[in-house]
């Protein structure tokens, strides 16, 4: 009975299992491969099974956190689509918002549109922004736009008309019509996708979710043949990017929602640790190999974003309010124009990797810097399994401290404060540009190279407490087996809110509860599992951004009640509010939940406060002033309540963490490190 998360990264592929009867906990980590991301999952589940004891026999459900889709917009490797929409809206995709995608840069241009204009078709049918049908779609304009259909290349079909959000019907019927016509095509139906105002947003999100279509079918069917070939008809789920789970049917038919899966599961798995810890307010840091993720939780609670674009396409979907900057472990030092040094975007990725990697890498990258300053441990990582040579590391810096007049400590010392100084923007952003002062924060670091490089940032920010997860490069993982199963339900029907209007807002909001119930129903869900969330997109009339309002209790609220609270968020999101406006509710949204039943992994009995005994000790480099001699401690030996003083650097099997001169750092009872930093 082994639950096991999945999440495929950029250079490595991270296993996170629990038994569901003991309470038994497995990490692993694999090298990750490209080009068949299916391969590096499969191969880890038997490497599992032989070097953990995790019986492939025995696994019950498989969680997983993917970024094909991610990669395939970033790559521009989708489907050939074809976009169906209302006549005299071919080129809505392309005219856009008629903003600059960078304000200072007047050279920048928006990216090419996925839909050539050739394959994009306008029916004859007209529906009125109330709903009304204006021009009605005939059987004879079902059977022209078949015809062109039939003779295009086209291998994923996306339909969007105006305001069909009002009314869905003639989306409904082409989509049916043409399903049955060609079963071979995947359609997007903007009412299926995204039933909600905004045509461009609206249209482009459809868009997307036809371009990844096929790509994500043949990934996950592949995935799933193997699946049953090697463990059985086993439960597969897929993360989306708003943190929660779905089937693989949905991920098939919805793919877009699972863009930015991989970091939110990380944010779900670090929620959870800061919960066990006892510390509510966080700042999370997942840094892998190639890119850095900041978000902020507040009260044990993330934010969603439903705005987000990804490679200068808009999508409008939920997904956890992540900010992401190019700095990783393989992020490449190198020199810009002006002859400043510069670290990242640039990856060196999983191939070749780092030069330490001895994997035919030449560039100097922040874990070569790490490496060369003592940070890393020379023998290696995954305990050993994967090595690092630092005569490598040492030669692709050796360029960058000769062009510098520097030592090649000073040099790799450098590069770190660069790539920190790239996260502690990120985390400004989130933090100070939203009104939250982050020294009112822990920093929770994550992934592979998050605890390496969490004491920097942490005192540049003048934050005193870092949490680092019991696991944190295997914390996105371990996230997806936290996460629920969730599905999001909208509904648009913009409405004032008063007194003479509050039985409207009842009877829409209970119509999206109905949909809510029959989603549970599909799924088969117990009563007793269901949580349901409902949330009311508000603003002020006139206003043209809406304000998310939870709604804690539908059977006590009032028309009062519901502007205090619009007031109360939109004071905290602006820092004021008008009493006196008119305000209205524009989207009814419930988000459904299936809460996850698991059991708790096994925690050693704490022994009292105590100093454990390092493993080793060696010379670092914690700033130009010299090396310092560091005691070396395993984590896996480290139980609750163990006290350890800086300097000193704490290895396990997936991340390595430092503890700097004068920072102390203790073991809770979650067995999670506390570091407290000194000023």
């Amino acid at each position: 009975m082994w639950n096991v998360g999945v999440d495929v990264g950029g250079t490595f592929t991270d296993f996170f299992a629990v038994n569901a009867k003991t309470g038994m906990s497995v990490s692993f980590k694999r090298p990750s491969t490209p080009e068949t991301p299916a391969t590096a999952i499969i191969n880890g589940l038997a490497e599992l099974a032989t070097e953990r004891g995790v019986p492939q026999e025995a696994i019950n459900r498989l969680c997983h956190g993917t970024t094909v889709a991610t990669n395939t917009l970033i790559q521009r490797k989708g489907a050939a689509v074809a976009l169906l929409t209302t006549d005299g809206f071919k080129d809505l995709i392309e005219i856009g918002r008629q903003v600059r995608p960078r304000i200072y840069d007047l050279q920048a241009d928006f990216p090419r549109p996925v839909v050539d204009r050739k394959n994009r078709i306008e029916v004859k049918e007209r529906v009125s922004a109330s709903g009304e049908i204006m021009v009605d779609l005939t059987s004879e304009e079902i059977d022209r736009v078949a015809a062109l259909l039939e003779v295009s290349s086209v291998t994923a079909c996306a339909i969007g008309f105006l305001f069909s959000f009002k009314n869905t019907d003639h989306e409904k019927r082409l989509a049916a019509e043409l399903r049955a016509r060609f079963p071979r095509i995947p359609f997007s139906v903007s009412s299926e996708v995204h039933p909600e105002f905004r045509e461009y947003e609206r249209i482009s999100t459809t868009v997307l979710n036809a371009y990844l279509q096929p790509v994500m079918n043949s990934y996950l069917g592949e995935l799933e043949r193997q699946v049953r070939e090697r463990i059985g008809p086993i439960e597969v789920n897929i993360s989306q990017s708003s943190g929660g789970l779905m089937s693989l049917d949905r991920a098939r038919r919805f793919p877009i929602r699972t863009a930015l899966s991989g970091p939110a599961a990380g944010i779900v798995g670090a929620t959870r640790m800061a919960r066990k810890s006892g510390i509510p307010d966080v700042i999370t840091l997942d840094m892998g190999g190639t890119s850095a993720d900041v978000a902020l939780v507040r009260n044990y609670q993330f934010d969603l974003a439903y705005d987000r674009s990804i490679e200068g396409f808009p999508i409008r979907l939920p997904a956890i309010d992540i900010n992401a900057v190019g700095a990783g472990g393989g992020s490449i030092a190198w020199f810009d124009r002006d002859g400043l040094l510069k670290v990242g975007p640039e990856s060196a990725g999983a191939h070749p990797g780092p030069a330490c990697y001895g994997l035919g890498g030449i560039a100097a990258t922040v874990t070569d810097a790490n490496l060369v300053l003592g940070r890393l441990s020379s023998h290696g990582l995954l305990n050993g399994a994967m090595t690092l040579d630092i005569q490598n590391a040492r030669r692709a810096i050796e360029p960058i401290a000769v062009k510098l007049k520097l030592s090649l400590e000073a040099a790799a010392l450098g590069m770190l404060n660069i790539v920190c100084a790239n996260m502690v923007r990120a985390v400004r952003s989130v933090s100070v540009e939203r009104g939250h002062d982050p020294r009112e924060f822990a920093l929770l670091p994550f992934g592979g190279a998050g605890p390496l490089h969490a004491a920097d940032i942490a005192k540049a920010l003048g934050i005193r407490k870092v949490i680092v997860p019991h696991a944190p490069g295997i914390l996105c993982a371990a996230g997806l087996i936290y996460s629920d199963l969730t599905e999001g339900l909208v509904k648009t029907a913009p409405i004032k809110v008063s007194a003479s209007t509050f039985a409207d807002i009842l009877n829409l909001t209970r119509s999206v509860l109905e949909d809510a119930d029959k989603w549970y129903e599909s799924e088969d869900v117990k009563t007793e599992m269901r949580r349901t969330k409902i949330v009311f997109d508000m603003r002020c009339v006139g206003q043209n951004f809406e304000i998310p309002v939870d709604i804690q209790d539908l059977e006590t609220f009032t028309a009062d009640r519901l502007r205090q609270d619009f007031m109360r968020e939109h004071e905290r999101a602006y820092g004021f509010a008008n009493l006196e406006e008119q305000i209205e509710i524009v989207n009814f949204r419930v988000t459904t939940r299936v809460e996850t039943n698991f059991v708790e992994p096994l925690v050693p009995i704490a022994e009292g406060p105590h100093a454990p005994d390092p493993i080793d000790e060696r010379l670092v480099w914690f700033s130009d002033a010299g090396p310092s001699t560091t005691k070396i401690y395993d984590r896996d030996t480290l139980k609750p309540c163990a006290i350890i003083a800086g300097p000193a650097i704490i290895s396990q099997f997936d991340s390595t963490t430092i503890v700097h001169p004068g920072d102390a750092a203790n073991v809770d009872m979650a067995l999670n490190i506390i570091i407290e930093v000194a000023s």
